[in-house]
């Protein structure tokens, strides 16, 4: 069976590459959910390690509106968070009509070559294939939007600025298509390289690093979202919060910062309190419980819903 003629339902497993994805030749792991939960009856917390062969879980609306967007949780470049940064926001998404498309990507210290490109291969060919196969899918190929959340930001924060850069080699008639997001969200999002202001984990995983060791300053730029942004950037939604004492607000600030300079439509939506890793379900009763309703509100402004 095709990717083109795979039925697009809920839970569906998409590979994202037609064999082994670039730079996992030989690596062996295995796939790994763990709950982080301390009560799963009240709400799930799970964790995926291990992700040798990088795939979308499709989660469809009853109604779909032809919006579709590929959705990357965080996890710190360490593993990849399923429920408060995925299904959770996924579902949500659903009830607008989008179709939501949630990104199983590799992790740079899992052993894969050119760990610091394998989030953005995955990212890019994630783009291609659902672009690709939009018509198929009852999907509109300008209308394929892409969100992080957490590392998952820096993941979608590349592929925003990078999404031209020639990080694998073509594998066959998807990768014609642009890895252009047409519209980005990025909420408390990893975005700089910059030792100052990065997330400590995120930065080591990405760039190979030992605790404290220095870093090319080249390859720190080469990975910091900020110094990427060109004209072509797509339109961005962020939100953060100021008291976020895992990922620094100056990231979201310094990010927003250049979508001005290149004159890039970009709402910044920066919350008193909230701190990290919230979603939906744990912003309740704080200050960042508003920032899905401020993205509801964009995404109408745009048409997308």
């Amino acid at each position: 069976m095709t990717q083109s003629s795979l039925p697009l339902q809920h839970l569906l497993r998409i590979p994202l590459w037609p064999g082994v994805a670039p730079g996992s030749e030989g690596v062996q792991l295995t796939e790994t959910l763990t709950e982080r939960s301390p009560d799963p009856a009240v709400f799930m917390d799970r964790a995926v390690t291990g992700i040798a062969s990088p795939y979308l879980t499709a989660y469809v609306p009853s109604k779909p509106n032809g919006t579709s967007l590929v959705l990357a949780p965080g996890g710190g470049y360490i593993r990849v968070v399923l429920d408060k940064e995925g299904i959770e926001i996924a579902e949500w998404l659903n009830t607008f009509g989008i179709t939501v498309f949630i990104l199983m990507y590799r992790l740079p210290g899992e052993g894969h070559a050119s760990r610091s490109e394998v989030p953005l291969q995955d990212a890019q060919r994630a783009l291609r294939l659902v672009r690709a196969n939009a018509s198929a899918w009852g999907l509109a190929a300008d209308k394929v939007g892409a969100m992080g959340c957490s590392a998952g930001g820096h993941v979608i924060g590349a592929l925003a600025t990078l999404f031209e850069r020639p990080v694998y080699a073509p594998q066959d008639a998807v990768d014609r298509q642009s890895a252009r997001p047409d519209f980005v969200s990025l909420l408390y999002p990893v975005l700089t390289m910059d030792a100052r202001w990065a997330h400590v984990g995120s930065r080591e995983k990405l760039l190979g690093l030992s605790a404290g060791e220095a870093v090319d300053p080249a390859l720190e730029t080469a990975w910091s979202c900020e110094a990427q942004v060109g004209p072509a950037t797509p339109p961005c939604f962020i939100a953060h919060a100021a008291d976020d004492a895992s990922v620094p607000v100056q990231n979201a600030l310094a990010f927003h910062q250049s979508l001005l300079q290149q004159n890039i439509s970009a709402a910044l939506h920066i919350f008193e309190s909230g701190g990290h890793g919230h979603g939906i379900r744990l912003a309740k009763g704080h200050p960042t419980e508003a920032w899905s309703g401020l993205f509801e509100r964009w995404l109408r402004q745009r048409g997308l819903i």
